[in-house]
């Protein structure tokens, strides 16, 4: 079997890579990345050299035109400003809603996407990073189970039942992902997680600090920041 994983060059896509080599081997597996109008293409060089790291053919696709329309904080022509506090308290002020961060059915496009690719290289499965942080008080709500259930189906249905969509971490929070990535020895030390493009990670919006308590909590200093 053959695998395309979906690699935005962070902690969660990494960790999915590593786990598809493990269960697949390097030669069957394929990387791909969506460059969709973010503020920096930092994650986008990271995935390409996590690829480069493991020996695997890695794709790119220009998905931006979707998103003109979004003035999600992320995008380059948002006017907002990226949050710099821990996604708990973006939860509590979203009252139920998206957080400002979230890219409108994002995860939706981007599986996709990699289903039409998957079945053009011959895939039999996608890998993709979800987990259940991003998932919580629907600050994602393309990270839940119930999505995952829904474009899993759909991507097997659609596909005539030759390609199934896996999200390992789905059930996992940072930490279990962390966990299981220093297991398989990820190279976590060449990801990329901020959502600012500066030379350092701002160390103060919500997927810096999520990222700094998962390696907290599993004992070791980020590799990243040594």
């Amino acid at each position: 079997m053959k695998a395309l994983v979906l690699s935005s060059g962070g902690v969660d896509s990494t960790t999915c890579l590593g786990m598809a080599i493990e269960e697949y081997g390097k030669e069957n597996v394929i990387t791909l990345s969506m460059w969709y109008g973010q503020k920096h293409e930092k994650e986008l060089e990271a995935a390409k050299k996590v690829a480069e790291y493991y020996g695997v053919e890695h794709l790119a696709l220009d998905l931006s035109k979707i998103f003109t329309y979004s003035d999600c904080s992320l995008l380059q022509h948002s006017h907002k400003e990226i949050p710099t506090e821990s996604y708990d308290k973006q939860i509590a002020e979203a009252d139920g809603k998206p957080v400002s961060t979230y890219v409108p059915f994002r995860n939706g496009l981007f599986l996709s996407c990699a289903a039409s690719i998957a079945l053009s290289k011959d895939c039999q499965v996608i890998y993709y990073g979800a987990h259940k942080d991003d998932a919580a008080g629907s600050a994602y709500p393309d990270c839940s189970v119930d999505f995952n259930d829904a474009m899993s189906k759909a991507i097997y249905e659609g596909s005539g039942k030759q390609l199934s969509v896996k999200a390992p971490l789905v059930n996992w929070n940072k930490a279990r992902v962390v966990q299981e990535g220093l297991r398989l020895k990820v190279p976590y030390e060449l990801t990329w997680s901020c959502y600012e493009g500066k030379d350092k990670p701002c160390g103060v919006c919500g997927t810096c600090i999520d990222r700094a308590r998962a390696f907290e909590e599993n004992g070791v200093k980020d590799p990243a920041l040594q």
